[in-house]
């Protein structure tokens, strides 16, 4: 296939599509009809964007035996992004251990009065948090894809041309190396994040980003030490109004980062902020590289329509609370491509957008609707305030907390509580945020007398 010609790549396929109500995020019951198009030749799709979202999308598409382009801008470029994976990945999507930077089995949340939690009391002897680089992940990723088949070209996708009628194809437009080209397809699937061309190309709707500001930064052997196998999470509105900020230790640095919604304008302040913090831990350290991206709040309003649809961030699939996006890109993907290669019986049959909504938005709605709700709640009730921010932290202190966080966490799976456990859980959640409003209000009174000093 000439997928770098400068002149348009006609496609032998006709393509249907049909319109709909943008829907909000909500599992759905969805009645359609299986399309019944049988294609004389191998159907085609478009991925744009080459990272864990994309490459994961790929994979499965060719896999498939759908014949698959990887359109990917900056393939060298490194999205600033604390880079922690759950352990079920490692195995799920085959991660190879060289990959890792290191292993984390030691996490400290500190609080706005710098109150220290231990988080990871409960990890087993085989259980850590993986930390590494995203470029390195993206790189192995798109390097998998094309080994299953898929066809990688660095170039800027400028315009998508939608079909003008039920029997056209989509036409993608872009630019590599200074030159102009194009390719129709039967699919697109865009995964290029959170400004996503292919989101606005379709009328996806809009969504609230927030802002991740981070700094590489490398550390003398001595204080590199002490990040050996640790991270570190700070609160507290000097570092973010609602967020957190992070230590996250790398290959040969660390990554020193913060993130906000209401208030980007200021996130140099608060980058600022955390550096201060953790001043004395990264004294002497040099800073290799400054990087910031805009992060999604929430799932789009619309995330498929026509034979497009979306995953990873350009669906908006990063949690509230947690901030995490890595795993969810990728298994947004691979759902995504496995439905497409489902649908189509193995890229011989046509589909249509009741084909994506039944076979990837529905099941991605019954699986991770609820974990997002939740974490969703999480935010708005402990990161709001510093008082929420103290009563977080002082929660993450009690073992049982920290237990049904990890498994959650690390195997994406809701963990199976103890009923009475859950109850005293409830309680002394409550307990935390009634004391720590109070806690809040003495410190407010206190910093206004300018005795706030004295007491901490």
């Amino acid at each position: 296939m000439a997928a770098h010609t400068v002149t348009s790549v006609h496609h032998p396929l006709q393509s249907l599509t049909q319109t709909f109500k943008a829907k909000t995020f909500k599992p759905q019951n969805i009645k359609c009809k299986p399309t019944s198009i049988v294609i004389s030749s191998k159907l085609r799709a478009a991925v744009i964007g080459g990272g864990p979202a994309g490459s994961s999308a790929a994979e499965a598409l060719a896999s498939g035996g759908i014949e698959t382009y990887i359109f990917e801008r900056s393939p060298e470029a490194a999205k600033p992004c604390g880079g922690a994976i759950p352990l079920c990945m490692l195995d799920e999507f085959s991660i190879p251990s060289h990959l890792v930077d290191r292993k984390v089995t030691q996490m400290k949340i500190i609080s706005p009065s710098n109150l220290t939690v231990d988080f990871g009391k409960t990890l087993k002897p085989h259980e850590f948090i993986s930390m590494l680089r995203r470029e390195v992940l993206d790189n192995f990723l798109r390097l998998r894809a094309k080994e299953k088949g898929a066809t990688l070209i660095k170039a800027l996708v400028t315009n998508i041309e939608l079909p003008l009628s039920e029997k056209s194809p989509y036409i993608i437009h872009y630019i590599s190396n200074n030159t102009h080209g194009s390719l129709t397809v039967d699919i697109i699937v865009g995964a290029d994040g959170a400004n996503s061309k292919v989101a606005k190309s379709i009328k996806a709707g809009n969504y609230a980003c927030a802002i991740a500001f981070q700094e590489r930064i490398q550390l003398p052997e001595d204080k590199m030490k002490y990040y050996e196998n640790l991270a570190e999470m700070y609160v507290g509105d000097d570092v973010s109004p609602d967020f957190y900020a992070w230590v996250f230790p790398k290959c040969d640095h660390v990554a020193v980062g913060t993130g906000t919604v209401c208030s980007k304008q200021n996130i140099k302040q608060f980058q600022g902020a955390i550096r201060n913090r953790v001043k004395p831990k990264i004294e002497g350290g040099k800073i290799i590289k400054v990087e910031a991206h805009p992060i999604p709040e929430h799932p789009r309003p619309t995330r498929v329509r026509g034979r497009v649809a979306l995953v990873g961030d350009a669906a908006g699939y990063v949690t509230k609370c947690s901030g995490e996006g890595i795993y969810f890109a990728a298994k947004s993907g691979r759902m995504c491509g496995e439905a497409i290669v489902r649908a189509s019986e193995n890229g011989k049959k046509m589909i249509d957008e009741a084909d994506l909504k039944r076979e990837y938005l529905r099941k991605w709605d019954d699986e991770f609707f609820c974990t997002f709700k939740f974490l969703d709640v999480l935010q708005k009730v402990f990161y709001g305030s510093n008082a929420g921010r103290e009563a977080l932290v002082e929660l993450c202190g009690k073992e049982y907390v920290q237990r049904m966080t990890f498994e959650s966490y690390l195997y994406k799976k809701i963990a199976k509580g103890n009923p009475l456990e859950d109850v005293k859980m409830a309680m002394n959640t409550i307990g935390s945020l009634i004391r720590c409003n109070i806690v809040g209000r003495e410190m407010m009174d206190d910093a206004f007398d300018g005795k706030m000093l004295l007491k901490l």
